[in-house]
């Protein structure tokens, strides 16, 4: 953490307004596209200024162990993953007994298929899918952090990841054999 952060970050603690447009300027486009990967454009703008109010309102609870783009990028996560839940996206727990454990290290894709076609495919999974691929794939997160991030058990996580995974690989490939043909 930069002195100027920890010096900013204490200004914010008093309430300081210059100090917490100072932190919106530097962490604000990437907050926005982080939201973005949730959220359509201007539902991810009113999320990303809600994250912001809620750290600022929250930042006495901000005690330096992590870096504070990661906090205030928990806080912007969960404020999507909240609208998301408004609109109705279903993360009730699988009935599962037993589910096969899949290669979750392995996300191989064919190498003609550039970066936007994942990303847009990912687009296209079912919502529950959706996010628990990109909370896993792209913002790193492991089984127990989205199982408490959605509230939902650690064999749900890795079923909807597993799931999604598969249809991911099977959107790309019906992609790649048609770019061939």
């Amino acid at each position: 953490m930069s002195i100027i952060n920890y010096d900013l970050i204490s200004k914010c603690k008093v309430q300081d307004e210059r100090a917490m447009m100072q932190i919106y300027d530097l962490y604000c486009q990437g907050m926005y596209t982080v939201a973005c990967r949730y959220l359509s454009e201007e539902d991810a703008k009113d999320a990303m200024q809600d994250g912001f109010l809620k750290a600022f309102s929250n930042i006495d609870r901000y005690n330096f162990e992590f870096s504070f783009g990661a906090w205030l990028k928990r806080i912007i996560i969960n404020t999507c993953l909240d609208r998301l839940k408004k609109k109705q996206i279903d993360f009730k727990p699988l009935d599962v007994e037993s589910i096969s454990k899949v290669d979750e290290t392995s996300w191989e894709f064919n190498s003609e298929i550039k970066k936007e076609a994942i990303l847009k495919a990912i687009e296209q999974l079912k919502p529950k899918y959706n996010i628990v691929v990109k909370l896993y794939l792209i913002e790193g997160y492991d089984h127990s952090e989205i199982s408490e991030i959605l509230n939902i058990p650690i064999k749900t996580s890795r079923t909807h990841l597993r799931r999604g995974k598969q249809t991911l690989q099977e959107l790309l490939k019906a992609l790649y054999n048609e770019a061939r043909y």
